[in-house]
Protein backbone atom coordinates (compact mmCIF):
# COMPACT_ATOMS: atom_id res chain seq x y z
CA UNK A 1 0.00 0.00 0.00
CA UNK A 2 1.65 3.47 -0.92
CA UNK A 3 0.93 6.26 1.45
CA UNK A 4 -1.08 9.12 -0.32
CA UNK A 5 1.12 11.94 -0.86
CA UNK A 6 0.04 15.92 -1.11
CA UNK A 7 -0.37 16.86 -4.56
CA UNK A 8 1.89 18.83 -6.31
CA UNK A 9 0.01 22.52 -7.22
CA UNK A 10 0.97 23.26 -10.98
CA UNK A 11 1.11 26.45 -11.50
CA UNK A 12 -0.87 27.85 -14.47
CA UNK A 13 0.59 30.45 -17.09
CA UNK A 14 -0.44 33.81 -17.21
CA UNK A 15 -1.10 34.91 -20.57
CA UNK A 16 0.55 37.90 -21.76
CA UNK A 17 -2.21 40.52 -22.60
CA UNK A 18 -3.75 39.72 -18.90
CA UNK A 19 -0.02 39.75 -17.47
CA UNK A 20 0.11 43.45 -18.93
CA UNK A 21 -3.11 44.58 -17.99
CA UNK A 22 -2.64 43.31 -14.47
CA UNK A 23 0.76 45.23 -13.75
CA UNK A 24 -1.39 48.26 -12.51
CA UNK A 25 -3.66 46.82 -10.33
CA UNK A 26 -0.74 44.66 -9.05
CA UNK A 27 1.45 47.75 -8.42
CA UNK A 28 -1.32 49.71 -6.66
CA UNK A 29 -2.09 47.06 -4.64
CA UNK A 30 1.49 46.60 -3.57
CA UNK A 31 1.68 49.38 -0.86
CA UNK A 32 -1.60 48.35 1.05
CA UNK A 33 -0.47 44.73 1.07
CA UNK A 34 3.04 45.36 2.46
CA UNK A 35 1.14 47.88 5.21
CA UNK A 36 -1.41 45.02 5.99
CA UNK A 37 1.50 42.65 6.14
CA UNK A 38 3.32 44.37 8.48
CA UNK A 39 0.28 44.59 10.65
CA UNK A 40 -0.07 41.00 10.23
CA UNK A 41 3.56 40.14 11.32
CA UNK A 42 2.60 42.26 14.13
CA UNK A 43 -0.10 39.90 15.70
CA UNK A 44 1.13 36.93 14.88
CA UNK A 45 3.06 34.47 17.24
CA UNK A 46 6.58 32.69 16.97
CA UNK A 47 5.94 29.95 14.67
CA UNK A 48 5.55 29.64 11.21
CA UNK A 49 5.08 27.00 9.30
CA UNK A 50 7.23 26.13 6.20
CA UNK A 51 8.70 29.97 6.75
CA UNK A 52 12.28 31.30 6.06
CA UNK A 53 14.11 30.03 9.29
CA UNK A 54 15.55 33.49 9.10
CA UNK A 55 12.77 34.90 10.10
CA UNK A 56 13.28 36.15 13.26
CA UNK A 57 16.43 38.25 12.30
CA UNK A 58 16.28 41.52 13.95
CA UNK A 59 13.81 40.53 16.29
CA UNK A 60 16.07 40.07 19.33
CA UNK A 61 14.79 36.20 19.66
CA UNK A 62 16.31 32.82 19.06
CA UNK A 63 15.88 31.87 15.64
CA UNK A 64 14.92 28.12 15.71
CA UNK A 65 13.91 25.69 12.79
CA UNK A 66 12.38 22.48 13.84
CA UNK A 67 11.98 19.56 11.15
CA UNK A 68 7.77 18.38 11.79
CA UNK A 69 5.41 18.99 14.44
CA UNK A 70 6.49 17.42 17.44
CA UNK A 71 9.42 19.13 17.80
CA UNK A 72 8.23 22.51 16.62
CA UNK A 73 5.67 22.10 19.41
CA UNK A 74 8.52 21.49 22.34
CA UNK A 75 10.35 24.40 21.02
CA UNK A 76 7.38 26.68 21.14
CA UNK A 77 6.49 25.90 24.69
CA UNK A 78 10.05 25.69 25.83
CA UNK A 79 10.92 28.67 23.94
CA UNK A 80 7.76 30.88 24.45
CA UNK A 81 8.38 34.33 23.82
CA UNK A 82 11.92 34.13 23.32
CA UNK A 83 12.27 32.22 20.05
CA UNK A 84 10.96 32.54 16.43
CA UNK A 85 10.20 29.26 15.55
CA UNK A 86 9.72 27.72 11.90
CA UNK A 87 8.12 24.29 11.41
CA UNK A 88 9.65 23.00 7.59
CA UNK A 89 6.89 21.17 7.43
CA UNK A 90 3.49 22.60 6.48
CA UNK A 91 0.34 21.56 8.10
CA UNK A 92 -1.33 18.24 6.12
CA UNK A 93 2.01 17.37 4.45
CA UNK A 94 2.84 14.08 5.92
CA UNK A 95 6.49 14.45 7.30
CA UNK A 96 7.87 11.35 5.42
CA UNK A 97 7.31 12.58 2.32
CA UNK A 98 8.77 16.34 2.94
CA UNK A 99 10.94 17.45 0.12
CA UNK A 100 12.59 20.88 0.77
CA UNK A 101 12.36 24.32 -1.45
CA UNK A 102 15.77 25.81 -2.76
CA UNK A 103 14.82 28.84 -0.52
CA UNK A 104 14.42 26.46 3.11
CA UNK A 105 17.55 24.86 2.12
CA UNK A 106 19.65 28.08 2.04
CA UNK A 107 18.02 29.54 5.27
CA UNK A 108 18.58 26.71 7.57
CA UNK A 109 22.28 28.01 7.16
CA UNK A 110 21.06 31.77 8.78
CA UNK A 111 18.75 29.52 11.88
CA UNK A 112 20.63 29.78 15.64
CA UNK A 113 19.31 26.57 16.82
CA UNK A 114 17.94 23.06 14.00
CA UNK A 115 16.33 20.29 15.89
CA UNK A 116 15.31 17.95 14.15
CA UNK A 117 15.05 13.88 14.56
CA UNK A 118 17.20 11.69 11.97
CA UNK A 119 15.98 9.14 9.96
CA UNK A 120 12.52 10.39 9.48
CA UNK A 121 13.43 12.71 6.91
CA UNK A 122 15.91 12.07 4.51
CA UNK A 123 15.75 15.81 2.99
CA UNK A 124 16.24 16.93 5.71
CA UNK A 125 18.98 15.49 7.02
CA UNK A 126 20.82 15.99 3.93
CA UNK A 127 20.28 19.84 3.96
CA UNK A 128 21.41 19.77 7.53
CA UNK A 129 24.74 18.76 6.82
CA UNK A 130 25.24 20.95 4.53
CA UNK A 131 23.75 24.09 6.63
CA UNK A 132 26.87 24.11 9.42
CA UNK A 133 24.18 25.10 12.05
CA UNK A 134 26.55 25.58 15.35
CA UNK A 135 23.58 24.28 17.37
CA UNK A 136 22.08 21.29 15.93
CA UNK A 137 19.85 18.73 18.40
CA UNK A 138 19.36 15.22 16.79
CA UNK A 139 15.72 13.89 18.68
CA UNK A 140 16.82 10.73 18.23
CA UNK A 141 20.01 11.01 20.34
CA UNK A 142 17.85 12.25 23.45
CA UNK A 143 16.02 9.36 23.96
CA UNK A 144 16.49 5.03 23.77
CA UNK A 145 15.14 4.14 19.99
CA UNK A 146 14.17 0.30 18.66
CA UNK A 147 13.61 -1.50 15.83
CA UNK A 148 10.44 -2.86 15.48
CA UNK A 149 8.10 -4.32 12.63
CA UNK A 150 4.54 -4.92 12.23
CA UNK A 151 3.86 -6.65 15.33
CA UNK A 152 5.40 -4.95 18.64
CA UNK A 153 4.17 -6.93 21.93
CA UNK A 154 4.82 -4.65 24.68
CA UNK A 155 3.57 -7.30 27.29
CA UNK A 156 6.16 -9.03 26.66
CA UNK A 157 9.13 -6.83 25.84
CA UNK A 158 12.82 -7.14 26.05
CA UNK A 159 15.21 -4.74 24.90
CA UNK A 160 18.46 -6.27 23.68
CA UNK A 161 22.46 -4.33 23.75
CA UNK A 162 21.40 -2.89 20.24
CA UNK A 163 18.21 -0.91 21.44
CA UNK A 164 16.46 -3.50 19.18
CA UNK A 165 12.69 -3.98 20.31
CA UNK A 166 12.20 -7.37 18.24
CA UNK A 167 9.43 -7.23 15.12
CA UNK A 168 11.29 -10.23 13.07
CA UNK A 169 12.56 -9.77 9.85
CA UNK A 170 10.59 -6.83 8.42
CA UNK A 171 12.18 -4.88 11.57
CA UNK A 172 13.49 -0.85 10.53
CA UNK A 173 14.40 1.89 12.88
CA UNK A 174 11.41 3.16 14.76
CA UNK A 175 11.70 6.98 14.45
CA UNK A 176 8.11 7.62 16.13
CA UNK A 177 9.39 8.70 20.01
CA UNK A 178 7.26 10.90 20.61
CA UNK A 179 4.04 9.09 20.84
CA UNK A 180 5.31 8.15 24.28
CA UNK A 181 4.70 10.57 26.53
CA UNK A 182 8.03 9.15 28.39
CA UNK A 183 10.34 9.23 25.65
CA UNK A 184 8.89 12.80 25.03
CA UNK A 185 9.58 14.17 28.03
CA UNK A 186 13.02 12.97 27.71
CA UNK A 187 13.16 15.05 24.18
CA UNK A 188 11.45 17.28 26.07
CA UNK A 189 15.17 18.29 28.51
CA UNK A 190 17.17 17.65 25.61
CA UNK A 191 15.55 20.35 23.69
CA UNK A 192 15.97 22.73 26.50
CA UNK A 193 19.18 21.95 27.29
CA UNK A 194 19.73 23.26 23.56
CA UNK A 195 18.35 26.54 23.74
CA UNK A 196 19.90 27.18 27.18
CA UNK A 197 23.33 26.51 25.12
CA UNK A 198 22.29 28.61 22.37
CA UNK A 199 21.26 31.57 24.45
CA UNK A 200 21.96 31.52 28.16
CA UNK A 201 20.68 34.57 29.41
CA UNK A 202 16.85 32.96 28.82
CA UNK A 203 18.46 29.70 30.22
CA UNK A 204 15.94 30.44 33.23
CA UNK A 205 12.93 30.83 31.15
CA UNK A 206 13.82 27.70 29.43
CA UNK A 207 14.30 25.58 32.41
CA UNK A 208 11.06 26.59 33.86
CA UNK A 209 9.03 26.12 30.55
CA UNK A 210 11.03 22.39 30.50
CA UNK A 211 9.78 21.32 33.82
CA UNK A 212 6.42 22.41 33.12
CA UNK A 213 5.80 20.63 30.23
CA UNK A 214 7.65 17.69 31.65
CA UNK A 215 4.98 17.60 34.33
CA UNK A 216 2.46 17.52 31.80
CA UNK A 217 4.18 14.75 29.93
CA UNK A 218 4.32 12.85 33.14
CA UNK A 219 0.54 13.53 33.82
CA UNK A 220 -0.75 12.15 30.33
CA UNK A 221 1.55 8.82 31.08
CA UNK A 222 -0.76 8.49 34.03
CA UNK A 223 -3.82 8.98 32.55
CA UNK A 224 -2.53 6.51 29.88
CA UNK A 225 -1.63 3.84 32.36
CA UNK A 226 -5.23 4.68 34.63
CA UNK A 227 -7.22 5.12 31.38
CA UNK A 228 -6.02 1.61 30.08
CA UNK A 229 -7.09 -0.33 33.46
CA UNK A 230 -9.36 -3.08 32.99
CA UNK A 231 -9.40 -3.27 29.48
CA UNK A 232 -10.73 -7.05 27.94
CA UNK A 233 -8.01 -7.11 24.97
CA UNK A 234 -4.36 -6.03 24.39
CA UNK A 235 -4.31 -6.08 20.65
CA UNK A 236 -5.03 -3.56 18.23
CA UNK A 237 -4.33 -3.01 14.50
CA UNK A 238 -3.26 -0.15 12.35
CA UNK A 239 -2.29 0.45 8.86
CA UNK A 240 1.43 2.29 9.68
CA UNK A 241 3.56 0.99 12.19
CA UNK A 242 3.84 3.64 14.29
CA UNK A 243 2.58 2.94 17.79
CA UNK A 244 5.63 0.49 18.85
CA UNK A 245 6.75 2.73 21.56
CA UNK A 246 3.30 3.32 22.76
CA UNK A 247 2.51 -0.65 22.77
CA UNK A 248 5.26 -0.90 24.70
CA UNK A 249 4.92 1.64 27.45
CA UNK A 250 1.81 0.31 28.13
CA UNK A 251 1.52 -3.45 27.67
CA UNK A 252 -0.38 -3.35 24.35
CA UNK A 253 0.37 -5.52 21.32
CA UNK A 254 0.64 -3.51 17.44
CA UNK A 255 -0.07 -5.05 14.46
CA UNK A 256 0.44 -3.08 11.44
CA UNK A 257 -0.40 -3.42 7.82
CA UNK A 258 2.65 -2.13 6.81
CA UNK A 259 5.94 -1.87 8.71
CA UNK A 260 7.67 1.39 9.70
CA UNK A 261 8.54 1.84 5.83
CA UNK A 262 5.41 3.26 5.05
CA UNK A 263 5.44 2.98 1.32
CA UNK A 264 5.68 -0.89 2.36
CA UNK A 265 3.19 -3.27 0.74
CA UNK A 266 1.54 -5.81 2.77
CA UNK A 267 2.03 -9.68 1.83
CA UNK A 268 -1.23 -12.00 1.23
CA UNK A 269 0.31 -13.60 3.87
CA UNK A 270 0.29 -10.76 5.95
CA UNK A 271 -2.82 -9.85 4.91
CA UNK A 272 -4.17 -13.36 5.75
CA UNK A 273 -2.39 -13.71 9.12
CA UNK A 274 -4.12 -10.54 10.44
CA UNK A 275 -7.67 -11.69 9.65
CA UNK A 276 -6.78 -14.62 11.70
CA UNK A 277 -5.69 -12.62 14.11
CA UNK A 278 -8.52 -10.27 14.21
CA UNK A 279 -10.79 -13.20 14.72
CA UNK A 280 -8.45 -14.88 17.37
CA UNK A 281 -8.01 -11.81 19.61
CA UNK A 282 -11.14 -10.40 19.24
CA UNK A 283 -10.04 -7.28 17.57
CA UNK A 284 -13.11 -4.98 17.57
CA UNK A 285 -11.23 -2.16 15.09
CA UNK A 286 -8.80 -1.25 12.21
CA UNK A 287 -7.14 2.44 12.54
CA UNK A 288 -5.96 4.63 10.27
CA UNK A 289 -4.49 8.18 10.32
CA UNK A 290 -5.02 11.64 9.56
CA UNK A 291 -2.68 12.18 6.59
CA UNK A 292 -2.73 9.30 4.65
CA UNK A 293 -5.92 7.06 2.91
CA UNK A 294 -8.35 5.15 5.13
CA UNK A 295 -8.77 2.73 2.26
CA UNK A 296 -6.70 0.05 3.45
CA UNK A 297 -8.10 0.01 6.68
CA UNK A 298 -11.66 0.08 5.38
CA UNK A 299 -10.86 -2.73 3.25
CA UNK A 300 -9.44 -5.00 6.02
CA UNK A 301 -11.95 -4.04 8.39
CA UNK A 302 -14.85 -4.72 6.26
CA UNK A 303 -13.41 -8.29 5.09
CA UNK A 304 -14.14 -8.91 8.86
CA UNK A 305 -16.88 -6.72 9.84
CA UNK A 306 -14.63 -4.62 11.97
CA UNK A 307 -15.14 -0.58 12.49
CA UNK A 308 -12.50 1.99 11.64
CA UNK A 309 -11.16 4.54 13.56
CA UNK A 310 -8.67 6.84 14.10
CA UNK A 311 -5.18 6.66 15.72
CA UNK A 312 -3.35 9.74 15.19
CA UNK A 313 -0.10 9.61 15.04
CA UNK A 314 0.45 13.50 15.26
CA UNK A 315 2.88 13.99 12.93
CA UNK A 316 0.88 17.23 12.14
CA UNK A 317 -2.16 18.87 12.81
CA UNK A 318 -4.91 19.85 10.66
CA UNK A 319 -8.19 20.55 10.43
CA UNK A 320 -8.67 16.55 10.74
CA UNK A 321 -7.12 16.40 13.40
CA UNK A 322 -9.17 15.26 17.04
CA UNK A 323 -7.14 18.63 18.57
CA UNK A 324 -5.44 21.56 18.12
CA UNK A 325 -1.90 20.56 19.73
CA UNK A 326 -0.19 17.12 21.33
CA UNK A 327 -2.03 16.77 24.56
CA UNK A 328 -5.52 17.02 22.69
CA UNK A 329 -4.57 14.77 20.23
CA UNK A 330 -3.12 12.06 22.88
CA UNK A 331 -6.07 12.04 24.72
CA UNK A 332 -8.28 11.57 21.62
CA UNK A 333 -5.95 8.30 20.90
CA UNK A 334 -6.28 6.79 24.38
CA UNK A 335 -10.47 7.55 24.43
CA UNK A 336 -10.25 5.63 20.98
CA UNK A 337 -7.45 2.65 22.78
CA UNK A 338 -10.19 2.88 25.48
CA UNK A 339 -13.30 2.07 22.69
CA UNK A 340 -11.17 -0.82 21.03
CA UNK A 341 -9.51 -2.27 23.83
CA UNK A 342 -12.99 -2.72 25.56
CA UNK A 343 -12.23 -0.54 28.64
CA UNK A 344 -15.73 -0.45 30.80
CA UNK A 345 -16.85 2.94 31.00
Amino acid sequence: MNRSRPGRVRRRPIPAAAGRAAVTAVTAAVAGAAVLGLLALTGCSGTASGADPADGKGSGRLKVTASFYPLEFLVTRIGGAQVAVTDLTKPGVEPHDLELAPRQIAALSRADVVVSLHGLQPAVDDAIKQAGVKHQVDAAKLATTEDHGTEVDGRHHTTGSNGSGGGGDDAGADPHIWLDPVRYAQVAKGVGKALEAADPAHAAAFRRNTDTLVGRLNDLDARFRDGLRGRTSDTFITTHAAFGYLAERYGLVEEAINGIDPESEPSAARMRSLQDLARSKGVTTVFFETLVSDKTAKTVAGDLHLRTDVLDPIEGITDKSKGTDYFQVQQANLAALRTALGVPR
